[in-house]
């Protein structure tokens, strides 16, 4: 089974060394940059360096694979989906583009190809626990999703580290969060309604609205559903203040005789500073709540996790429960528990016992433990 990896971020290697471990796969990692892959090649993966922002070089690429894991920056993504399916490949995706994903389903569906899209943590396995919390339930009222990566040891000013792109993590601060209240969709900006919530073996964290229900808004009929993300108090209010102040535009500037963007000179100066240095510790958390009703009783499921870097592997929490989820989806597609063709919310493969059950298991053997909790009244 020949896999390709294309991106080796910090989620990306994670992956392409995960699959590397599974006997009869042949992985292969492909990135612009050298040092992304020395690692990756000295660990008896495959690389290829190449400049995949062009549809044309990603179709070279692929055409010989079994299976492509898009680990892309979003603002690369749908183009690579794209290009991927065109290409006639199945693919695992996990670039959180902005485009919807099934823009590409009659693509999909006339090659008989399978594209399982947001198969991360969140959107990813927040989904699937949604879509597998439905099973549970005879009528679902609302599903409240709650997530984030963070350093253990909060630095000022901006108590956050990133292991994705700094322009995807600007765009999940900028992109308005679609709600879904009384059945009907409802557009608020993001970082808006701020909460605060409790966790143990953490403390108070801030909430904020965030656009991750992705496509379970189209797949899902449930009267209430929301996303928001967690950072520590502050960090959202130095966002918003940036926001505010136009440091996150997208309409060019000028400045000394050149145009710029200044979203991309912010992603510049961030970079640096939210980039983790190497063995630098973060942790994931994942809450989602679903409230509904079974044999006429008031039910309350809660799904939890909290993972930690691993000191072991020197794997950052979010490459983790981002990247593992993608592999584990990538295993029970190759082992032929993922039939349906087209566009695959993941929020429909946690429906599918064989398939929910699986990638479980698979976070299990990696220690990713997600805790269940049931309240009736």
């Amino acid at each position: 089974m020949k896999i390709i990896v294309l991106g080796a971020g910090l989620v990306g290697k994670a992956m392409a060394l995960d699959l590397a471990s599974e006997p009869g796969f042949t992985i292969t990692s492909v990135d612009i940059k050298k040092e992304a892959l020395i690692d990756l090649a000295s660990a008896g993966v495959k690389v290829i360096r190449d400049d995949l922002s062009q549809a044309k070089t990603i179709k070279k690429i692929v055409r010989d694979s079994d299976l492509v894991i898009n680990a892309m920056p979003g603002y690369l993504g749908f183009q690579s989906l794209k290009a991927c399916l065109e290409a006639e490949q199945n693919v695992i995706d996990i670039s959180f583009f902005p485009e919807n994903p099934f823009e590409l389903e009659s693509l999909a569906r006339e090659k008989g190809l399978t594209a399982v899209v947001d198969c991360g943590v969140a959107p990813g396995l927040s989904n699937m626990l949604a879509g597998y919390g439905l099973t549970q339930l005879d009528e679902a009222l609302s599903i409240h999703i709650y997530v984030g990566g963070l350093p253990v040891i909060r630095k000022w000013p901006f108590e956050y580290k990133a292991v994705f792109s700094p322009l995807d993590v600007i765009e999940e601060y900028l992109r308005p969060a679609r709600c879904v209240e009384n059945g009907q969709v409802v557009i608020k900006p993001a970082l808006s309604e701020p909460e605060l919530l409790e966790f143990e073996n953490v403390g108070s964290l801030e909430a904020f609205n965030t656009d991750g229900l992705r496509t379970m808004i189209e797949t899902l009929t449930v009267p209430e559903m929301n996303e928001k993300t967690l950072r520590y108090p502050g960090h959202r209010e130095k966002m918003l203040a940036l926001k505010q102040a136009g440091f996150f535009d997208s309409q060019p500037v000028e400045i000394a005789g050149q145009k710029i963007r200044p979203v991309d000179m912010a992603a510049r100066i961030l970079f640096p500073r939210l980039n983790p240095e190497a063995g630098e510790e973060d942790l994931t958390l994942l809450r989602v709540i679903i409230n509904g009703q079974k044999d006429n009783q008031t039910v309350k499921l809660t799904y939890s996790l909290l993972d930690r870097f691993d000191r072991k592997t020197r794997i950052h929490s979010m490459a983790r429960t981002t990247g593992y989820t993608a592999t584990s989806v990538a295993r029970a597609f190759t082992q032929g528990l993922i039939r349906k063709t087209g566009i695959v919310a993941p929020e429909l493969l946690g429906s599918e016992a064989e398939v929910f059950n699986l990638v479980r298991r698979e976070l299990m053997k990696r220690e990713i433990l997600i805790q269940e909790k049931k309240e009736i009244s």
